[in-house]
């Protein structure tokens, strides 16, 4: 079954906007896992506006599950990656003050640098997955990059689901196609929700993990962590793959 990791960026930046420690963003981490969540995301930005350097290094000791560190691999980024030994890094191309990630890699362009990039976090022992779109020529390179996952960025997928969601699955289900042909592990996130989560799961070969932040921790505050939790995980229990 694709695993559910639960991004808790959002956690931090409702415990930011008051200071202090409420509410308790590794509390809350634990208390994901014991719901059923099989890893936790943070996405630790060089302005620290939601999830700090520190929470990393508190969150490591109690995360149990998958300790997934996303983030632009910035040299603080990739020593904070390597101290804490997260079980995966995901590199996202993302500008310093961008608000939120919205674009994947330029595996052409940006083909040498990644590739010495994830040479060091397997030197340190870290599974690498790299951000990119749904194209075929993007996952094609990505896999010389030596990265062991793709991270299918998938906003474009939820905003044209509601209208016709075979045309908006389409290239997903192209560039996972892909992705096996080269045998790189499959993540996908942003923007995935209980509206359409269920289809993608479905109709995705290859699935390993989804990471959901925005929608799940937003939808929690009508249905409570818990439940939301089990939601989400039975959105992915329909996957076929």
């Amino acid at each position: 079954m694709t695993h559910l990791s639960v991004n808790i960026n959002k956690v931090a930046t409702l415990r930011n906007a008051r200071g202090g420690n409420v509410p308790d963003v590794q509390l809350f981490a634990v208390d994901c896992e014991r719901f059923g969540a099989e890893g936790i995301t943070v996405h630790p930005r060089p302005d620290q506006r939601h999830i700090t350097f520190r929470d990393v290094e508190l969150l490591r000791p109690l995360v149990k599950t998958e300790f997934n560190i996303e983030g632009y691999p910035t040299e603080d980024f990739i020593r904070l990656v390597i101290n804490n030994k997260a079980d995966q890094v995901t590199l996202v191309p993302d500008e310093p003050g961008q608000l939120t990630s919205d674009h994947g890699w330029d595996t052409v362009k940006h083909k040498t640098f990644l590739k010495e990039t994830i040479g060091r976090f397997h030197k340190a022992g870290i599974r690498v997955s790299i951000f990119v779109d749904a194209d075929t020529e993007m996952v094609r390179h990505a896999a010389e990059t030596g990265t062991d996952r793709i991270e299918l960025y998938t906003e474009s997928y939820a905003k044209n689901y509601p209208a016709d969601k075979e045309l908006a699955i389409a290239p997903f289900v192209a560039a996972a196609v892909e992705a096996q042909k080269h045998g790189l592990g499959l993540n996908a996130g942003h923007d995935l929700s209980l509206e359409n989560l269920q289809y993608f799961a479905q109709n995705i070969p290859g699935l390993l993990e989804v990471s959901i932040g925005h929608a799940l921790i937003s939808e929690a505050l009508y249905y409570g962590i818990e439940n939301n939790i089990q939601m989400y995980r039975r959105q992915l229990m329909g996957n076929k793959h």
